[in-house]
């Protein structure tokens, strides 16, 4: 099954970077990075939260020091299964823009891990379409460009931290769960899909899937036939991802007749959405395990 396709989308890609830069600007838990090997180090690549880890590891494919945080709640116990997230940032970011606020909170009263992903790039998209600008920011000269193989390098990283946390914890396979924002969406579609066996629930949050709406019934399916229960939040003011783009995405999940709760957040715009779902998606997290047949 082919899961997405390659163009270029410079206007999308410019407005996701600009509302970016503007939630982050709110978020001053976050220790700013300066531009790193390959352009991979844009910013909050860490998180500042004294609860979090900031940790690297050697990524075998390029020879990179890649970086990703964990949160390991105080109810975590080698002696029993213990619940895993993996969060998937937005575009532009770092996976320590995940490990904050509330997230944080709810996976330590939940006794939550939760680990957040480099994805290899700031944009790397997962494994999903990549979607590239032309240029720098505020007129600055173009980077280097990114490897061919960008969307596979991205997918790996996060199947990498995948696997790390497995051998590190004593992870419960049946209560794994996936969620992204933004270009994280995104990518939890493309690995919800993809990957479904390995999830007992998705939540993309506000989903930059535009280059996967084509064929958005052919990754919606490969979700349904592993019957992966998805929550899906959305603002209805969001200035990146327009609500009538998800709102088709969810029409597509209704006629599969799809296992899916949709949620959209009246006057919430592209940033603050993280914080306003995440109650929810811990709470529809916390309903589902994966059954022994999946």
């Amino acid at each position: 099954m082919k899961l997405g396709f390659r163009t270029r989308s410079t206007v999308a890609v410019a407005g996701l970077a600009a509302c970016l830069m503007l939630a982050v600007t709110a978020a001053p838990s976050f220790a700013q990075q300066g531009a790193g090997r390959g352009g991979r180090g844009t910013g909050f690549i860490q998180s500042s939260n004294p609860r979090v880890q900031n940790r690297t590891y050697k990524f075998a494919d390029t020879n990179e020091d890649m970086p990703y945080c964990v949160f390991v709640s105080s109810k975590v116990s080698k002696d029993k299964k213990n619940p895993l997230i993996i969060s998937l940032h937005g575009l532009g970011i770092g996976p320590g823009f995940m490990c904050q606020g509330k997230a944080i909170d709810l996976a330590e009263e939940g006794g939550y891990i939760l680990a957040a992903p480099m994805g290899y790039s700031p944009g790397g998209w997962y494994g999903s379409p990549v979607m590239q600008g032309r240029g720098g920011r505020g007129g600055a000269p173009a980077g280097p460009p990114p490897p061919e193989n960008l969307a596979e390098l991205s997918e790996k990283d996060v199947l990498n931290v995948l696997a790390m946390m497995r051998k590190e914890f004593n992870i419960d396979e049946r209560r794994t769960y996936l969620m992204g924002h933004s270009m994280g969406g995104a990518g939890a579609y493309f690995l919800g899909s993809k990957h479904a066996k390995e999830w007992a629930a998705l939540a993309p949050i506000a989903p930059a899937a535009f280059l996967m709406n084509t064929n958005r019934a052919a990754i919606l399916q490969g979700i349904k036939d592993t019957n992966v229960p998805m929550l899906v939040t959305q603002g209805d003011a969001d200035e990146a991802v327009p609500v009538t783009n998800t709102r088709m995405w969810v029409e597509t999940r209704r006629e599969l007749k799809m296992n899916y709760e949709y949620k959209e957040y009246p006057g919430v715009t592209h940033g603050p959405i993280i914080e306003a779902a995440i109650p929810d998606i811990f709470a529809f997290f916390g309903k589902y395990s994966k059954s022994a047949t999946r």
